[in-house]
């Protein structure tokens, strides 16, 4: 009898990373695992429902969206997120970050002292340092005034991320274009009292997700597709990204493209993989990481 699961996607703890299956089961993210699962032919990726509840008509998506939720079931979704700041009144203590992802791509952020670093986790900071502490909308506020004054964003797309991964530089490097952030942000005028401000005390994820060493990424699953399957052994995990070595190289996996998707086991076996049968999902080229090294005349 074919076991058939559902994911709920990756779940970070300052251990590591887990792939949480439908009824609580979890799947350790260990690197050289093997990776393989696939979609039935005729299946379908219906609406993941929101805040815990089942989406009432099980709405069919479209299987590139990483939300996996119909329209209404984002609209019930965000109304309680704090990133729509519809929730002026929670009483938690926040924390605001500066997250390196990689030369250039820095962000400036905001997250519940109580999830710890899960956050930086989630969104696959490499390195990462508190600027400060303090209400919902304080906290907020600070992060208005730094993405403004420091010229960072609130968000940097996957795309941008995961085309540096594998040309990092050393770690003095990558934490040196924060502690200079991190000292102009100190110097400014302007902060809510109610914030404390936090000293620099850089973190660094490259050994956690898996980084040293990761070869450059050769494509990245567009989508899943009835009929359609991946093998392959876990290199890295580093948000929600997964990259595995295939037949065809490293293919990077959105594991978000996941949830929604009935997912089977799959009898492709390591000769498969060697063979380039590793991915059958589609899949779209990645361009080669520019390493900031001439390779031509022009």
């Amino acid at each position: 009898m074919r076991q058939e699961w559902v994911c709920s996607g990756v779940r970070w703890s300052g251990d590591g990373a887990v792939l949480v299956w439908g009824g609580g089961r979890t799947s350790p993210l260990v690197r050289g695992r093997r990776i393989a699962f696939g979609v039935v032919d005729g299946g379908v990726r219906t609406c993941v429902g929101a805040r815990g509840n089942a989406c009432p008509v099980r709405a069919v998506v479209s299987p590139r969206g990483t939300g996996a939720r119909c329209e209404e079931c984002a609209r019930l979704d965000r109304a309680h997120s704090v990133a729509a700041d519809t929730l002026a009144d929670d009483p938690r203590p926040y924390r605001v970050y500066l997250a390196w992802f990689g030369p250039g791509l820095v962000k400036v952020g905001i997250t519940r002292v109580e999830r710890g670093s899960v956050r930086l986790l989630e969104q696959g900071a490499v390195t990462f340092t508190w600027l400060g502490q303090g209400p919902l909308m304080a906290a907020r506020r600070t992060e208005e005034l730094l993405r403004a004054a420091l010229g960072v964003p609130d968000r940097i797309p996957y795309a941008g991320k995961r085309a540096v991964r594998a040309v990092l530089p050393g770690a003095g490097e990558r934490v040196a274009e924060i502690r200079e952030l991190h000292a102009r942000a100190g110097e400014l005028d302007g902060w809510p009292e109610s914030v404390a401000r936090a000293p620099f005390e850089p973190v660094d994820h490259t050994d956690l997700f898996g980084l040293a060493g990761l070869a450059p990424a050769q494509a990245v699953v567009r989508e899943l597709a009835a009929g359609g399957s991946v093998a392959g052994e876990l290199c890295a995990a580093v948000g929600p990204d997964l990259h595995l070595l295939t037949g065809r190289g490293v293919v990077v996996l959105d594991t978000r493209l996941m949830t929604g998707w009935v997912l089977t086991g799959t009898g492709a076996g390591a000769a498969d993989v060697d063979q380039g049968f590793g991915v059958t999902f589609p899949v779209r080229e990645s361009p080669a990481p520019d390493t900031g090294v001439q390779d031509g005349l022009f």
